[in-house]
C-alpha cells in the first residue's frame, strides 16, 4: 500500500538492521527544507508521496504528540522517540488481537476483538477491515504489515479505531436518551474512562450553553404555542427578550448543565451493572442486549436525576422574579405541589427513551455498515466527519420518533405553573392535542430543536477534542 515506506523502512527491520539508521533515512526524506526538523506541512507532504492516506488532522496530531520543546516540529530525536514510542503501542494493540498467537491476524480475530468491545459486525465487513491493511493479499495481516499501516496514524490501539463506530459522549444535543458510552477493560483499569466521562461532561455543558437560547425556545414553543398562539422564532425571541432581557435566554440552563454530572455517572454505573446482568455470554454482548441494557442504564439515571428536569423546565418557563434561584424553584414547588410534582411527566419521559435509543443504535449501525461496505477498501478508519454525519443523523431520527413524548412530557412537568390548566393525565393529554391541533401539534417547537442540532454536536466535538488533548487522552 505504501510502497515508499516499506523499502526504506520496513525491509530492513525485518532483517535485524540497525533501526536508527532507517529512521534516519525517513527523517532525510520527510525532511525537505533540510532545516533538521520535520514540520506539519512537510509531514502532510511526506506521507501524501509516500501514497499514506490518512485524516486532516493526523499530520498535526503526531507533531503535537512529540514535540516537546514545542517549536512546531520534530527534530531527529523527536521523532526518533515519537516512532520508537508510537510501535510499542502498536505492538501492544496487535497481541492483543492476535488471540491464538501465530503472529497473524485473520479477520476471525479481527471479528472477535470487535465483538469483545461490544461491536457486532458480519464476516464481510471483518474481512473488508482486514484487506484495507493486508499488504500481499494472503488475507492475514502479519506484524510487518499492521506497523507498516498504522506508523503514521495517530490512532494507537483497536480501541480507539473502534471509538470511531461508536457513540461518542461528544455528541451531546442536549437529549440524555442516547446508549452509554462503552469503556475496554484496559480504559477501567488505567483510570482513562473518568478522563473520558469527564471530556464528554465538559463537552456537554459548553455546547448546552452554547444552545441554551434554542433549547429555552423549543420550551416555550411546546408549552405556550398553538393553533390561535402561533408563536414563530422571530417572534417567540422578541417576547422573551423584552420580558427578561438578553439573560433571560439563558434560563433553565444552570440546572441543565448541572445535571450531567450525576445523570452520566449514575447511567455508566447502571450500564456496566445490566450488561453482566444481560449478556449471553461473560464479557460478550449483543447489539440487543446492549440496546436492552443502553435503555435500563437511562431510565434508571432518568428516575434518579429527573427532580433536576421538572425544576429546568420549570426554570426555563419562569417569568421576571417568580424564582430566585434553583432552591428557591425546589422550595415553591414542594411547598405548593408537594412531592408529586416532581415526578410530573415521568411516564412520557420513560416512553420515549426506547424509541429514542432504538432507532438512534439501529440507524448508526445502518450507516455504519453502508460506510463499511462501500468506503472500507482504501481505509478502516472512518474520519471525523463521518463519525459526526453517522451521528448526528441517527440521533436525528431518534428525535423525531420520541419528540410527541418529549412534549407531552414538558406540558406536563409544566402544567401547575401555568394559570388555569387543567391537570392532565397523559392518555387525556395526547387526545386533547390531536383534537384541538391535530397530529403535527405534538411536533411543536421541532424546529428551534432541530436547528441546535449541528451548533451542539460541532461544539461538543470541539471542546472533547480539547479536552482529550488537556487530560492526556490521545486520539
Amino acid at each position: 500500500m505504501y510502497p515508499a515506506v516499506r523499502k526504506l523502512f520496513f525491509t530492513d527491520c525485518r532483517c535485524a538492521g540497525d533501526p536508527s539508521k532507517n529512521y534516519e533515512e525517513l527523517f532525510a526524506k520527510l525532511d525537505t527544507n533540510k532545516d533538521g526538523k520535520v514540520d506539519v506541512s512537510e509531514l502532510r507532504a511526506g506521507m501524501a508521496a509516500m501514497g499514506i492516506q490518512t485524516g486532516k488532522r493526523a499530520a498535526q496530531k503526531i507533531i503535537s504528540s512529540g514535540d516537546k520543546d514545542k517549536d512546531d516540529g520534530l527534530d531527529f530525536s523527536e521523532f526518533t522517540k515519537y516512532l520508537k514510542e508510537h510501535e510499542k503501542k502498536l505492538r501492544l494493540t496487535f497481541k492483543s488481537l492476535d488471540k491464538n498467537n501465530d503472529g497473524k491476524i485473520d479477520y476471525m480475530e479481527i471479528k472477535q476483538s470487535l465483538a469483545d468491545l461490544g461491536m457486532d459486525i458480519s464476516k464481510e465487513d471483518a474481512k473488508k477491515i482486514l484487506e484495507s491493511i493486508d499488504v500481499d493479499g494472503t488475507m492475514s495481516v502479519d506484524w510487518n504489515e499492521w506497523r507498516e499501516h498504522f506508523l503514521f496514524n495517530p490512532a494507537t490501539s483497536l480501541q480507539e479505531i473502534i471509538r470511531y463506530w461508536k457513540h461518542s459522549t461528544v455528541l451531546d444535543i442536549g437529549d440524555s436518551l442516547t446508549i452509554p458510552d462503552e469503556f475496554t477493560e484496559e480504559e477501567k483499569t488505567t483510570g482513562m474512562w473518568w478522563k473520558q466521562l469527564m471530556a464528554g461532561a465538559m463537552a456537554g455543558a459548553v455546547s448546552r450553553t452554547g444552545t441554551a437560547p434554542l433549547d429555552r425556545m423549543k420550551v416555550f414553543m411546546q408549552v405556550h404555542a398553538s393553533k390561535s398562539n402561533k408563536i414563530s422564532l422571530v417572534g417567540g425571541f422578541k417576547q422573551m427578550l423584552k420580558e427578561g432581557g438578553v439573560t433571560s435566554l439563558w434560563r433553565g440552563n444552570g440546572i441543565n448543565v448541572l445535571k450531567i454530572a450525576p445523570e452520566t455517572a449514575i447511567k455508566f454505573m447502571a450500564y456496566e451493572r445490566y450488561k453482566k446482568l444481560l449478556a449471553s455470554e461473560p464479557g460478550k454482548i449483543q447489539t440487543h442486549e446492549r440496546f436492552m441494557a443502553g435503555s435500563l442504564a437511562g431510565a434508571t439515571a432518568q428516575t434518579a436525576i429527573y427532580p433536576m428536569e421538572v425544576m429546568k423546565t420549570r426554570l426555563t418557563l419562569r417569568k421576571t422574579g417568580q424564582y430566585s434561584g434553583m432552591f428557591d424553584c425546589a422550595k415553591k414547588i414542594l411547598k405548593k405541589e408537594g412531592v408529586k410534582a416532581f415526578y410530573k411527566g415521568y411516564v412520557p419521559n420513560i416512553i420515549g427513551i426506547i424509541p429514542y435509543a432504538g432507532i438512534d443504535l439501529a440507524v448508526y449501525e445502518s450507516l455504519k455498515n453502508i460506510w463499511l461496505s462501500k468506503y472500507a477498501k482504501d481505509t478502516a478508519n472512518p474520519g471525523v466527519l463521518v463519525l459526526l454525519g453517522c451521528g448526528t443523523i441517527s440521533s436525528t431520527c431518534g428525535q423525531l420518533a420520541s419528540y410527541p413524548l418529549a412534549l407531552i412530557r414538558t406540558r406536563m412537568q409544566a402544567q401547575a405553573s401555568l394559570e388555569g390548566s387543567e391537570q392532565l393525565p397523559m392518555g387525556r393529554m395526547v387526545k386533547k392535542i390531536l383534537e384541538k391541533e391535530g397530529f403535527f401539534g405534538l411536533y411543536r417547537g421541532i424546529l428551534p430543536n432541530f436547528m441546535k442540532v449541528i451548533p451542539a454536536v460541532s461544539i461538543s466535538y470541539v471542546v472533547y477534542e480539547n479536552m482529550r488533548s488537556g487530560l492526556g487522552l490521545q486520539k
